[in-house]
């Protein structure tokens, strides 16, 4: 295979990796909120849910590790801490999501089923096919994201030859942090700490006879191009809805939304294909987060294949529990459990891909107190207790956007680096 197409294979199985059918959901409102702003939130979008995630696949083509050496340069203690952290929150958020995606996009418009049956049915066949390690979805996975991709281009393309180029003034502030705070919602980033050594292995393994260097830039060069990918489909969506801003209620729901602009392009029937497609996606997703994190349990716990079903099970329940409710209360109350460990994320992959010069042990610690200590006011926010610390909130830079761990976590980077250019040479 020549260097190109290797390229194009490599980004495609990237992009495919970030695309995530209940990620989907997210954008079109972005621009149906923002109006003529819708430039604005999507740059801010593509920051956290494209930027982040590409830049945390070329840290791992860099660590050739896996998840627990993301932060490993802090301490052992706190890398584990963190890898359980993100598994949690993997199973009890994400995951479920993918339940209520389907029955809201799928299930619900056809069928007078309540949301707690889809659940259970869901999850049954996650389970299934979890502990059946089954072939299967990799042959669906195959077709599941070009067929969506061609459906989504058609409603992007439909959508700007149908509808004049005129954008609703928007009232709602803060356009730009509110799409970075919205792409926290894609989990795109933890993603790319959770999975990102996966792909990293499996494209080495096709790449032996490469040196280090030239597979450290074959994925940098795919990681970009299926950046670019993401970008063009989040920015064409955000502007798509921003574009039925006289289509669609005010109140309209993440998947009505979704849903209503695939009717009004594709009619019926592509919104009828769209549906089980989504679907489709969501189910394979949800099986790998489930796997995923029983496969992490499992190896920390000695190969145990109890400690494997055990968190399946775990898994499938938190799952049902969870994928009863409706979409839009599970994306409220991710968005504490995001603000918390979000910026930590976002931080390791910076850090990581940083060259090593800069980022000592030393160097990783310190930075990643201050962003914990400075995501504090973020997360306390995010819980409705902003009155209480509208105080301390003043004193920190883009705190009133939910960011003020950016400039501390940066000074303290800075910081550290002189001190340790100030010992390395002395006499200067």
């Amino acid at each position: 295979m020549n260097k190109s197409k290797e390229i194009l294979v490599t980004a495609f199985a990237l992009f495919s990796l970030f695309f995530g059918a209940g990620n989907l959901i997210l954008p079109p409102q972005l621009g149906f909120k923002f109006g003529e702003y819708w430039w604005l939130v999507a740059l801010g979008f593509c920051i956290s849910a494209v930027l982040i995630p590409i830049l945390g696949i070329v840290a791992h083509s860099k660590l050739q590790g896996t998840m627990f050496h993301f932060a490993h340069k802090v301490s052992p203690a706190f890398s584990l801490t963190y890898c359980f952290i993100v598994y949690a929150i993997s199973l009890a958020l994400p995951s479920p999501r993918t339940a209520s995606v389907t029955h809201e996009m799928a299930i619900e418009p056809f069928f007078n089923i309540p949301a707690i049956a889809t659940s259970i049915v869901y999850f049954l066949l996650v389970f299934i096919f979890v502990m059946n390690r089954s072939r299967i979805l990799n042959i669906i996975g195959k077709f599941l994201t070009p067929a969506i991709i061609i459906i989504l281009a058609l409603i992007i393309g439909t959508s700007l030859f149908q509808f004049e180029l005129d954008f609703a003034p928007s009232e709602i502030g803060n356009p730009f942090s509110h799409g970075v705070i919205e792409g926290y919602q894609t989990f795109d980033a933890i993603g790319a700490v959770v999975v990102g050594a996966v792909i990293i292995i499996s494209i080495n393994l096709k790449n032996k006879n490469a040196t280090y260097e030239e597979r450290r830039s074959l994925i940098a060069k795919a990681g970009w191009l299926a950046g670019l990918g993401l970008f063009l489909i989040y920015g064409g969506l955000i502007i798509t809805g921003a574009l039925m801003h006289n289509e669609f209620d005010a109140s309209i729901s993440r998947t009505g939304l979704l849903s209503g602009i695939s009717r009004i392009t594709l009619g019926n029937t592509g919104n009828l294909m769209l549906s089980l497609l989504v679907s489709l996606a969501c189910f394979t997703t949800a099986v790998g987060i489930v796997a995923g994190t029983a496969d992490f349990v499992k190896s920390r716990l000695g190969n145990n294949k109890l400690a494997y079903t055990i968190t399946a099970v775990i898994g499938c329940f938190l799952g049902v529990l969870m994928g009863q409710f409706n979409v839009g209360y599970i994306i409220a109350i991710a968005l504490p459990a995001l603000m918390f460990i979000y910026p930590i994320t976002i931080v390791l992959i910076l850090l990581n891909a940083l060259p090593g010069k800069f980022t000592t042990p030393k160097v990783f610690k310190w930075v990643i107190f201050a962003t914990i200590i400075f995501s504090i006011p973020d997360f306390l926010g995010s819980i409705g207790l902003s009155e209480e610390i509208a105080g301390v909130q003043q004193w920190i830079p883009f705190s009133s956007y939910s960011l003020g761990w950016v400039i501390p976590s940066l000074l303290v980077l800075i910081i550290t680096n002189l001190k340790r250019t100030a010992v390395v040479n002395p006499s200067q």
